[in-house]
């Protein structure tokens, strides 16, 4: 491995052609979130072709050694039949709602596999200090199932990469609306890999699972971390839970390289979802991940995008703050939206377009440390939580 002291620049591995994981122009997961959002950094000078500090790099194709590190190869190879035939597996999850067969649904699965792991191996040998697939964060695929819009677990598969590659401890921290099942399934048992996911409960929203008794398997007791957030959890909240339970375990634990999954499906205005989170929340989820992994990982951090399906009014926005992060030139919320961009919404999509990267809120959140209201949803899941693990890790639930 290089030397970390000395990375090189941040990066977002990107290809156009990684937009072809496409379930069709009725499903809610649209690549054009995606397009919206690379063409927004770009304008927004966040991206070196823009003029910023983020460097675009190509993503390379799995192959199928690769994706045979987290997949039945009996999975891979029906995956790869479904893409050619049109036919559907339902046994397998492919053909459902959720999951439509596609064209060439192995090889756009691949991609997006290939450039997850392109991105932890950047950050893993010191070419970049932090890197992203926004196209990534596929994490309710299985080892031999589809589900939920996901094919092939992209971040399990850049997350076994790292344990191949040296890697001894690694934190992964999911902040989508839904729970982070496939990422926690498949590390389940190793207690190299700390998984913790912030979702909205399983009780009301897929997968349904995700609960504080998750706890991972007999030999990583502890090492997988749910809080189940009740609906209608608004920016206060979600970073008063965050704050609660993620940045003192992730310490306690002691990452060599943070890995984390930004879908921004919590926001008030996204239809799958039951959450009220704002742009403005969501980044300050991003920008104390980002501050995590400099106290605890030495700045490595591996972001990727995942759901979210409010395709022109929040994810662009989001990601671009995300992207700007990872940069490491956050974007000033009141700055307007490029003009460009929005005339390409404009015209593309016969609409208006968001006029600032900001939804007008200010986050704030009550410090656990104040005190804990056994009579609010929120503070009975978080106290759950912290009595579940905490002690699991030598911490004390009651204090700091």
């Amino acid at each position: 491995m290089s030397d970390p002291g000395c990375p090189g620049p941040a990066s977002v591995v990107f290809d156009p052609s990684l937009t072809d994981y496409d379930f069709g122009p009725s499903h809610p997961m649209s690549p054009l979130r995606v397009d919206l959002t690379m063409r927004l950094a770009d304008e927004m000078g966040v991206l070196a072709t823009g003029g910023g500090t983020l460097l675009t790099v190509p993503a390379p194709m799995a192959d199928l050694d690769l994706l045979a590190t987290v997949h039945d190869e009996a999975y891979i190879e029906a995956v790869i039949r479904a893409g050619r035939t049109g036919e559907p597996d339902l046994s397998r999850g492919l053909g459902t709602d959720d999951d439509p067969v596609f064209a060439h649904m192995h090889e756009a699965s691949a991609h997006i596999v290939g450039a997850s792991v392109e991105a932890c191996r950047r950050v893993w040998e010191g070419e970049s200090l932090h890197a992203a697939n926004i196209m990534g964060g596929l994490h309710h695929a299985m080892p031999g199932r589809a589900s939920g819009f996901c094919v092939y677990n992209d971040v399990a598969a850049g997350i076994r990469w790292l344990l191949d590659h040296g890697a001894g401890r690694v934190v992964y921290v999911d902040v989508d609306v839904h729970h982070g099942d496939g990422v926690e399934r498949m590390f389940w048992d190793d207690p190299r890999v700390l998984t913790i996911s912030l979702h909205e409960t399983g009780q009301m929203l897929f997968p349904g699972t995700g609960f504080a008794t998750e706890i991972g398997g007999p030999d990583a007791q502890g090492t997988a971390v749910n809080v189940a957030l009740p609906p209608g959890t608004a920016d206060a909240g979600w970073l008063r839970a965050f704050h609660a339970v993620v940045p003192e375990l992730v310490r306690s634990f002691e990452p060599q390289i943070l890995v984390t999954q930004q879908g921004c499906d919590s926001h008030t205005e996204d239809p799958l979802a039951h959450l009220m989170l704002s742009v403005d929340g969501q980044r300050a989820a991003y920008l104390a991940l980002h501050d995590l992994a400099h106290e605890v990982a030495r700045g490595r951090w591996v972001a990727f995008g995942g759901g979210g399906y409010a395709v022109v009014d929040v994810v662009p926005r989001a990601w671009t703050h995300l992207l700007a992060i990872v940069g490491g030139a956050p974007l000033d919320p009141a700055t307007a939206t490029a003009p460009g961009w929005q005339e390409h919404v404009r015209t593309r999509m016969g609409r208006p377009a968001p006029g600032h990267m900001t939804d007008g809120r200010e986050p704030r959140w009550r410090d656990w440390r104040e005190g804990y209201d056994p009579d609010t949803w929120l503070d009975r899941q978080v106290e759950e939580t912290r009595r579940t693990v905490f002690p699991l890790h030598g911490l004390d639930p009651s204090g700091w």
